[in-house]
């Protein structure tokens, strides 16, 4: 039946990454990265062709005469760039955000190099600057953009006072209204900049702050539906388990009161034990899916809680040694005494215990608000890709697992307003570490 309700559970809950899909684990961050780096490379292209195209359209005609060969090797230069990024691009590699800081960089410094040799801040193109600034209050942060609005009003100021004049114009660098003009130019450049670094940086980081609450929320939804799955097969298993265990319930009370040697007798109680928790586990599956049990959900003292979970627990593992050390709060808290509580909490000692050869360390210390336990093991460490799945799939990495437990406790948790986070504990282990909320209301 367990096999059986496995295979299930795989095949329902998250057949969305399975390797036929096309689905990748790649992070959204990094992949949002790539697509704006390739969208970079298109944009600088163009660029390229249309620097080349004019100057090949001012020889031909014999417009004017230009510094041909430093503008061919500024040209050159970002060609190599853009061989390099493309390179990048098809080679997988991780494309972070100072690389593409960098990247936008390397655009401003071959603009400025282009117009130094045609006119500097006189040239009509000067406002090209604003582009790579309005990409980087786009995509990167705020600190981001603030550099790039200084680097590019840096450039354009320079290039006000050092520059090679354009052939045939160096008589309009002398008159008054024309240097006005300039003037006027670069000084709607610095307010063009420092309003985009402003308002565009707020508009583009409320725009991400949407983005994340919709994939929150779109996650939430992915989480109910496999909760909602693993509802259903648990009734089925419920069902079919029902029979069976009240078969072993009967024949083991039956044995426990025949004459047998007190040794087996013990065994028995153990065993008539462990099936009567088996039922009652059966029987929490029919309360209803996200609402607390009313036979069990009054308001408990933390420590009196926390001496429940204990002594629940030293019932199912009686050979294993849990060091408890409380830091007792305020006499008055109280946590809700909810039976999926219990059974998260439990399932966490389960798999300290099952992963530590050595005795267990329970830590827990509360104020009015908040409840913090830590459950600390010396196992072989957190598994590289269970802090990052955790209450987001179903997962194992046990050999005889299931992969439900840390699911189900990560959404009771979160249920009942607490969180977990496990990590690397010092000198080997892990630790993993519980909040959940408290009722200050008198007992």
């Amino acid at each position: 039946m367990g096999e059986r309700l496995l295979q299930y559970t795989a095949a329902s809950i998250h057949p969305q990454h399975e390797s036929g899909t096309g689905m990748t684990d790649k992070d959204p961050t990094e992949a949002s990265t790539i697509h704006n780096l390739r969208r970079l490379f298109l944009l600088r292209s163009l660029v390229i062709g249309g620097e080349l195209a004019a100057l090949a359209a001012i020889r031909l005609l014999d417009y004017m005469p230009l510094p041909v060969t430093p503008l061919l090797l500024i040209i050159g230069s970002l060609m190599l760039i853009n061989l390099w990024t493309w390179q990048r691009l098809h080679s997988g590699a991780v494309v972070g955000d100072v690389e593409f800081f960098g990247q936008l960089c390397a655009d401003v410094l071959a603009l400025a190099g282009v117009l130094y040799f045609t006119g500097g801040a006189t040239n009509p193109f000067a406002w090209f600057f604003l582009i790579p600034l309005i990409i980087a209050a786009t995509v990167l942060s705020a600190a981001a953009t603030w550099l790039m609005a200084a680097l590019t009003t840096a450039c354009y100021s320079l290039l006000m006072f050092w520059y090679v004049p354009l052939p045939g114009q160096e008589h309009m660098h002398h008159s008054d209204n024309f240097a006005q003009h300039v003037f006027g130019m670069w000084f709607g450049f610095v307010l063009s900049a420092a309003l985009i670094a402003w308002f565009v940086v707020g508009m583009a980081k409320t725009i991400r702050e949407r983005d994340r609450l919709l994939a929150e929320a779109r996650e939430q939804a992915l989480r109910d539906e496999q909760l909602i799955a693993l509802g259903t097969l648990a009734t089925g298993a419920a069902h079919e388990l029902g029979t069976p265990l009240a078969t072993m319930a009967v024949i083991s009370g039956e044995l426990e009161k025949a004459e047998v040697p007190a040794p087996m007798k013990r065994k028995l109680r153990i065993l008539h034990e462990q099936v009567g928790r088996c039922k009652q586990a059966l029987s929490v599956i029919s309360a209803s899916a996200g609402e607390t049990r009313a036979e069990g959900g009054g308001l408990l003292g933390v420590g009196e809680f926390l001496d429940t979970v204990v002594a629940e627990w030293q019932s199912l593992r009686p050979g294993s040694r849990l060091e408890v050390e409380l830091r007792p709060g305020p006499p008055e808290a109280r946590i809700l005494d909810e039976h999926t509580l219990h059974q998260s909490l439990i399932n966490l000692l389960n798999n300290a215990a099952d992963a530590s050869p050595q005795s267990l360390r329970l830590q827990a210390d509360w104020d009015r608000r908040r409840l913090r336990i830590e459950i600390l093991d010396r196992g072989p460490g957190l598994h590289p890709a269970i802090a990052d799945e955790l209450g987001k799939r179903v997962t194992s990495h046990k050999e005889s697992g299931m992969g439900l437990g840390l699911f189900l406790t990560h959404a009771t948790l979160r249920r009942l307003g607490g969180d977990i986070q496990l990590f690397e504990r010092e000198g080997g282990g892990t630790c993993t570490r519980i909040e959940l909320p408290l009722s200050g209301l008198p007992a």
